[in-house]
């Protein structure tokens, strides 16, 4: 989170345009994340600072207001409203009738290595660009801006979806400085509050009929002053790191459900409360098992003779097997109902297992198979039973 950012084209990094959707936002940054995740290119050092450049990129964009005023500083430095030839970091320039030219005006100052809470007047510059670079842009310092949210993705398999299970989940992002523990101050040192700005971030100064509001160049805007920075985040209290988290997922969770973690996502500058993390579960499919709400599903391969005369047949469950008694005369396509065998609920309880019986026709058959189905072939018709009766209008 530095002035480098509007020299970024966080639009281009994930290869859309800048009128793409917030879903279409979405879409860009999985499937990049998907392909340049460090642990599926590992020991390739471009496709990890890709990764971070497109999670950079992701941060801003996917948060509406935090997208809002980095369009609106783009656009307002594109158009060359700090001085008749664009943009310069660190350039300077005062209010005139076309541009900004005149009095000096340091942008250096606010966005200097140590800069960080920057707040400003009502409409002022600081709003905009202190809310975008995540250092303020409220009135006072007592309400320190949060991290941002942070979202990834797992897969599981099916089963692991339905019992619950623990992961690991691998990720790169901003997170507290794990030496300044996010103060931004050297170790054994603490930050101290502007006596010029009163810890505002602000020099309010009155010019006959008008007031005026501009960044405190001692505090550099951030409303505190630090002696002695941090040498491993240069005072800011935050670093891209690679984290390994533990993530506990629930019974039941469905395909494509998120999982909000609190306080496990961007962290805030110089200590302010982090972001949340969100994770995407996508639930792979199973050979024997689906699904319909908390209800499990099965199709139970059974015998001709199994259905007429009846049997009591062993079925898989989530939690070893169970015996489920098919009734004579059952026809094929029924579904048997077995109470609580089903997917946990959040609230307590299970859903049912669902078998539907489905009789399995054998391609080939013996002599004696064959003559033996022969002779009941020839007793059923014996016995009056004909299966298309009363069937399209016979």
């Amino acid at each position: 989170m530095n002035r480098e950012w509007l020299e970024k084209d966080f639009y281009k990094e994930l290869g859309i345009s800048s009128s793409a959707s917030q879903d279409e936002v979405k879409k860009a940054y999985r499937k990049l994340a998907r392909d340049l995740h460090p642990d599926k290119n590992p020991g390739d050092t471009a496709a990890e600072e890709k990764f971070k450049s497109v999670s950079e990129a992701h941060s801003v964009l996917s948060d509406p207001a935090k997208r809002k005023e980095y369009d609106e500083a783009r656009k307002l430095f594109a158009s060359g409203g700090f001085g008749r030839g664009g943009f310069s970091p660190g350039g300077s320039g005062g209010y005139a009738p076309g541009g900004f030219t005149g009095a000096e005006f340091n942008l250096g100052d606010i966005f200097g290595g140590a800069a960080g809470g920057a707040t400003a007047a009502d409409g002022g510059l600081g709003d905009i660009l202190g809310g975008l670079f995540n250092r303020g842009g409220t009135r006072t310092t007592s309400r320190p801006r949060r991290g941002s949210d942070v979202e990834t993705e797992t897969t599981l398999g099916f089963r692991e979806a339905a019992q619950g299970v623990t992961v690991p989940l691998r990720m790169t992002s901003p997170s507290p400085c794990t030496t300044c523990h996010g103060s931004g101050a050297k170790p054994g040192t603490s930050p101290r509050v502007c006596p010029h700005c009163n810890g505002s971030g602000v020099i309010s100064r009155n010019q006959g009929a008008f007031g005026f509001s501009e960044p405190c160049d001692e505090c550099r805007a951030t409303g505190s002053i630090i002696d002695n920075p941090c040498a491993d985040c240069r005072g800011t209290g935050i670093q891209n790191r690679t984290r390994t988290i533990t993530v506990r997922i629930p019974p039941g969770v469905r395909d494509g459900q998120r999982i909000r973690l609190a306080g496990q996502g961007e962290a805030g500058l110089r200590g302010a409360p982090p972001g949340d993390l969100f994770v995407t579960v996508h639930v792979s499919g199973d050979k024997v098992f689906g699904r319909n709400g908390d209800d499990l599903t099965l199709v139970l391969p059974v015998t001709y003779s199994e259905l007429v005369l009846g049997t009591t047949v062993s079925v898989p469950t989530l939690e070893g097997r169970v015996g489920v008694k098919v009734p004579p005369g059952t026809a094929d396509g029924r579904t048997l109902r077995v109470r609580g065998r089903g997917v946990p609920k959040r609230g307590g309880g299970a859903g049912d297992l669902l078998v539907t019986v489905k009789v399995a026709v054998p391609q080939k058959l013996d002599d004696n198979a064959t003559e033996a189905l022969r002779r009941y072939a020839e007793a059923e018709s014996a016995s009056g039973f004909d299966p298309r009766a009363g069937w399209a209008g016979a």
